[in-house]
């Protein structure tokens, strides 16, 4: 007779993981929501500006090159988004979803944090997710695990975050300048 499954644990197999599931669901969660923003940056889905008119937003934000922005932070969310609802290559998504979302965090920033009053609670919250996702990995119900981890690698996990953090760092640093640099006729 069959030993029944008492916990769901990761063993035996016919068991199910709550681990992975939870995963699976804050990752078809995230990514879905992440997804969307990508859309209507790209694709003017959603009731988005597509590619001219995010590229419009992220100059009138102190982005440049507008376009170059615009798409970088269409691929983040759209890309990255759907890396993390697949469970495929998980760092990268999680990294790029992070790093694009930091970006998103220091626009609202000066609006203090609860995202009510404009803030970047919004965003960090989706960042830190994102990033949780890239550390702990795709869990078992995932291409990842499907494809024995051959995108998903112990060593990817800090490349990827160092990566993109270096980038948002970079892009985020660079805005902070424009944007506090007085405008020609204020001088």
């Amino acid at each position: 007779m069959k030993k029944a499954c008492r916990s769901f644990s990761r063993t035996p197999s016919s068991c199910l993981d709550r681990t992975g599931l939870g995963l699976l669901a804050l990752r078809v969660g995230t990514g879905g929501v992440l997804m969307a923003h990508g859309a209507q940056k790209l694709l003017g889905w959603f009731g988005g500006g597509g590619v001219s008119g995010t590229a419009t937003a992220m100059e009138a934000m102190g982005f440049t090159p507008p376009k170059a922005s615009a798409l970088a932070a269409g691929v983040g969310e759209l890309g990255g988004g759907a890396l993390l609802a697949l469970g495929l290559a998980t760092p990268v998504g999680g990294a790029a979803a992070a790093g694009t979302m930091a970006g998103a965090a220091a626009v609202h920033a000066p609006n203090g944090f609860f995202a009510m009053n404009g803030g970047y609670e919004y965003p960090a919250f989706l960042g830190f997710a994102a990033a949780g996702l890239a550390v702990t990995g795709a869990g078992r119900y995932s291409l990842d695990h499907a494809l024995g981890h051959a995108l998903d690698r112990h060593w990817m996990v800090p490349a990827a975050l160092v990566g993109a953090g270096a980038a948002a760092l970079a892009v985020v640093g660079s805005r902070a300048k424009r944007v506090k640099e007085p405008a020609p006729d204020e001088e």
